[in-house]
């Protein structure tokens, strides 16, 4: 699913840094450049939207991980320290999934 975000995000005019990011304690689906500002993308899969869209499935627990996932790639990347930064979902669901891109999808102070 991550390689049909990634593709979904490029024809919106970010450019990919990373995928599938692994730390101790978190992961980041992708990592992505809109015009300067790194975009830590979540990508959220659910066959059915019962309970909700795949952005619904974020919760505070894992809102920290990714945020401690999101300073490790930061310090990892130095270049990357003082640039704006932002997080996004893509959230697929259907079959065929159909995709949908929550732009700023939550900030650190609501983890």
């Amino acid at each position: 699913m991550e390689a049909a975000a990634e593709q979904h995000l490029q024809q919106a005019g970010l450019q990919p840094r990373a995928r599938n990011v692994r730390y101790r304690g978190g992961e980041l689906d992708l990592v992505m450049d809109d015009a300067g500002t790194v975009v830590f993308v979540e990508v959220r899969y659910r066959a059915r939207s019962d309970f909700g869209g795949g952005a619904a499935s974020v919760d505070a627990r894992k809102c920290r991980r990714l945020a401690h996932a999101a300073q490790l790639f930061l310090q990892d990347n130095p270049e990357l320290a003082n640039a704006p930064c932002r997080f996004d979902v893509v959230e697929a669901s259907g079959e065929p999934p159909q995709l949908h891109w929550l732009r700023d999808a939550f900030r650190l102070d609501d983890c």
